[in-house]
């Protein structure tokens, strides 16, 4: 007696197909895997016909070597570059992205980007993981004050460059920008333009940019013989919000002052926002460029630089050190600076 029929509709879903291995490429062009082998390494020794038979069969398979496991079992990298950043909102790091991505695909390598969120702990799982995929090197912007797990006793000979903060408790490359001068610089032409109180909203002094800029700002106030007050300063805003909330307490005391510097775009957009609240009129100047910072209605002085450049720096010392190759002598760890310019926008 025949066992009874099951309609389609109520049959169990076959499972998917595996993924296509080398030996099913074999088996269906009819030869060995050694020469489907030969045949991907593009090996002159074997036929054209029998060339034709293993390509058609890689398609018809949808066939895709695996080459993270290839070059694990061959004792090679992973052909990648790690990029760790500190808040991929910004728009510094994603220039600055775009500027290693650049250097590293002329290398023949891919970025591999993660985001921290200035969290020293997720920086040491990232960074391990990609040590442990074998990546090429690592481009870092450091989250935390202290970077001895970036050093060899933790990630061994893996190469690795620092980017917008120097390296402390190890030996590195890093890339960085010349944050005390443009700060200063930017200070001093807001002095320039009649301004004599001058307040500051900045990132927390243990971060190297904002202690760098904040020893810009006083230096600029000291050559034009100034002082500038501690009432007036900030240095706890981190994004539009906070700096919204600071500039808005600093405006609203009994002698506020007449213009604000703020460490980067995201600090200056929130002290914009205060100023529009209040209708103060009050002039800004900040840290980093942004898009149709012209358009705004009062005031703005930028500190600009090339953000891609940092990036480019960065991916460039990292593939020099990638080429000295491991166990090769390293050289004194290098720093280099990305110059900054002022620029005016006038109401």
């Amino acid at each position: 007696m025949s066992p009874p029929t099951v309609p389609a509709s109520d049959r169990p879903a076959r499972p998917a197909a595996a993924t296509p291995t080398l030996r099913d490429v074999a088996a269906r062009a009819g030869v060995s895997a050694m020469t489907v082998s030969r045949v991907l390494k593009d090996d002159g020794r074997v036929s054209e016909a029998t060339r034709d038979r293993v390509l058609a069969a890689v398609r018809e398979l949808g066939y895709r070597r695996n080459e993270a496991a290839r070059n694990l079992r061959l004792g090679r990298t992973s052909g990648l570059v790690g990029l760790v950043v500190t808040n991929l909102a910004n728009p510094f790091y994603s220039r600055l992205a775009l500027g290693a991505e650049q250097v590293a695909d002329e290398h023949g390598l891919r970025l591999v980007v993660g985001n921290t969120a200035e969290r020293a702990d997720r920086e040491r799982d990232l960074v391990d993981d990609l040590v442990s995929r074998r990546a090429d090197g690592v481009i870092v912007v450091p989250a935390g004050a202290i970077h001895t797990h970036l050093g060899p006793d933790r990630i061994g000979t893996t190469p690795v460059v620092l980017a917008g903060r120097p390296p402390s408790g190890i030996d590195a490359d890093c890339v960085l920008v010349d944050d005390f001068g443009g700060a200063r610089a930017a200070t001093a032409r807001l002095i320039a333009d009649g301004h004599t109180s001058i307040g500051f909203l900045g990132n927390p002094p243990t971060l190297f940019t904002g202690a760098e800029r904040y020893r810009g700002y006083w230096a600029a106030h000291e050559e034009a013989g100034l002082t500038p007050r501690d009432a007036w300063a900030r240095r706890g805003p981190q994004d539009i919000a906070t700096a919204e909330s600071a500039a808005l307490d600093v405006l609203s005391g009994d002698d506020p002052p007449s213009a604000l510097f703020c460490t980067n775009n995201r600090l200056t957009l929130g002290a914009y926002r205060a100023v529009r609240r209040m209708a103060s009129g009050t002039a800004l100047a900040g840290f980093d460029d942004f898009e149709m910072a012209d358009l705004l209605d009062v005031p703005v002085t930028v500190v600009s630089y090339d953000a891609d450049e940092v990036g480019r720096q960065a991916a460039r010392l990292l593939m020099d050190r990638i080429a000295q190759g491991a166990g090769a002598p390293g050289g004194p760890a290098r720093r280099m600076v990305v110059p900054t310019t002022v620029v005016h926008h006038p109401v």
